[in-house]
């Protein structure tokens, strides 16, 4: 690294302020919910069109989907409670197609080049669709997206949510496989992963659902170590399999594990934005990604939630500007490519 870690998280940088240089990098996109990430302006033009905004205007709508730290605090129950007003829309195939078109066009905007799309099927079947049906409808959106902009490659990840437990996990892991890459010459499934409320839903829990997911050819990665000491991430990498962590700060407290995902190069998806507001990592603590290079663990720069962290890609990357080179950065992407679960004969980068 070029300079001294910083001893703080920096302030979100402005658009304004991001170095140009910045820009030109080809970046990818490891970890980027569509919940969460569905621009504001969408969200409300789709709540008016079906007549269910609970609220009067769009700016008024943005307080409820981005999440207002000076009054809303900290802490992951707290980040997770903006997901809900998402879902009021994301219930039928043509809002998931348009969401996921839109989602994609910000990221190629940002310069991602290579994006994972994190998605979770089983909420967004209330309204009569299957699982698979809402995974195809993400699916059409993001074919779409391929289509219009050039370059840009994408790929879904397949979530089960850890609330709804083991054995919905194992359906959704083969509701996955039936969308696999394998099975599409264009956009499919390229991994697997658990996400939700960490505390008392542990990774070994879920060991079943990961080999299913695992004989299916997909990639695995799992959220942990984000509200979970260091236990979560051995149990991800020892006994889920992974080969990519979602978050994976508490990791730093295990210099044992540190060496191990050095050795087995598990890269760990980096949201730094976010893991302020969730409190994985503590006002004024450095941000665990320093550690993580220091220690020759594999990271990727990633969003998480752009529309409730109020970030972008150009923005996660800006806040290591002060820190690396934009060579650094730009290797932090090329190296992160080479853990993407999309298949290199399909990627255009």
């Amino acid at each position: 690294m070029s300079q001294a870690a910083p001893a703080k998280q920096p302030i979100v940088p402005r658009p304004e302020s991001i170095p140009p240089e910045l820009k030109a990098i080809a970046k990818v996109e490891l970890h980027q919910h569509v919940d969460g990430s569905i621009p504001v302006s969408v969200t409300w033009g789709l709540m008016q069109q079906h007549g269910l905004a609970p609220v009067a205007t769009e700016a008024e709508m943005r307080r409820l989907l981005v999440l207002q730290r000076e009054e809303e605090g900290t802490g992951l129950l707290k980040y997770l409670d903006k997901f809900h007003y998402p879902l009021w829309v994301t219930q039928f195939w043509d809002n998931i197609a348009d969401v996921a078109y839109s989602i994609a066009k910000e990221a190629y905007e940002e310069g991602v080049r290579i994006l994972e799309i994190r998605y979770a099927p089983i909420i967004h079947v209330y309204a009569g669709l299957t699982p698979r049906q809402a995974i195809v409808s993400l699916l059409e959106g993001l074919n779409r997206a391929e289509n219009d902009f050039e370059g840009l490659t994408c790929g879904v990840i397949v979530i089960a949510m850890r609330h709804m437990g083991p054995h919905i996990a194992k359906i959704v892991a083969r509701q996955a496989i039936a969308e696999s890459q394998m099975l599409h010459s264009r956009v499919g499934v390229v991994g697997f992963d658990i996400a939700g409320a960490e505390r008392g839903n542990p990774p070994k829990l879920f060991k079943q659902a990961f080999d299913i997911a695992r004989r299916g050819g997909l990639g695995l990665t799992a959220h942990a170590g984000e509200d979970m000491g260091p236990e979560a991430v051995w149990q991800a990498v020892d006994e889920l399999g992974v080969q990519r962590i979602g978050h994976g700060c508490s990791a730093i407290r295990d210099k044992d594990l540190l060496r191990r995902l050095a050795r087995d190069q598990v890269l760990i998806e980096v949201c730094q934005t976010s893991n302020y507001q969730t409190a994985a990592v503590k006002p004024g603590e450095r941000h665990p990604v320093y550690t993580f290079l220091e220690h020759g663990v594999p990271v990727a720069i990633c969003t998480d939630n752009t529309t409730v962290s109020d970030t972008s890609q150009l923005n996660e990357n800006a806040l290591l500007a002060p820190h690396l080179s934009t060579a650094e950065i730009a290797g932090i992407h090329d190296r992160a490519r080479a853990h993407s679960f999309i298949p290199s004969d399909r990627r255009r980068l």
